[in-house]
């Protein structure tokens, strides 16, 4: 039997076979399901803003820029290199509906960009709408399942077993 860890807002995991990564309930907050098919090395960063923390922050990882930074340095000193790490973006919904409201946007565009900067590719996201979301990474397989409101799982993306460079 698999392993169920919760990924909480502002928080970064990292885990290896045998492990199921899960997030739920995610609104305006974007989650990052990283994967090196190589090495079977899941992570799950639930990213709550944009951008990077105040120096004086003591939460750093609510934020895109760090948690990404966080998520990488724990994946490579698990084994992985960040040239073989493929992500999944689950999140940023503007489930308040609120017109003024653009935290949402904010994290899509802010989370997007910095993977583009690292070269990490995005390969699958159900981002944006009204509705709130759940994720789950299995570690074993290289797969990603998503959830959108009250809908039942659906697979998002498996892993091709290649690292991008196979591609």
């Amino acid at each position: 039997m698999e392993k169920i860890v919760d990924v909480g807002t502002g928080k970064v995991e990292v885990a290896g076979r045998g492990v199921i990564l899960r997030s739920l309930a995610i609104g305006s907050c974007m989650v990052i399901a990283a994967y090196d098919s190589r090495k079977k090395i899941g992570a799950m960063a639930h990213v709550m803003l944009p951008g990077r923390a105040p120096k004086k922050s003591s939460e750093k990882t609510k934020y895109a820029a760090d948690a990404i930074d966080e998520m990488i340095e724990q994946m490579t000193q698990a084994g992985s290199n960040k040239d073989d790490l493929e992500v999944c973006l689950v999140g940023g919904g503007n489930v308040l509906r609120k017109k003024d409201d653009t935290v949402w946007e904010d994290n899509i565009k802010s989370t997007i960009l910095l993977l583009k900067k690292k070269d990490i590719p995005i390969r699958a996201s159900v981002v944006g709408g009204i509705k709130r979301k759940g994720v789950s990474l299995d570690v074993e397989t290289g797969s990603v399942f998503y959830t959108k409101g009250e809908r039942k799982e659906k697979l998002l993306w498996k892993s091709t077993g290649k690292s991008p460079a196979e591609q």
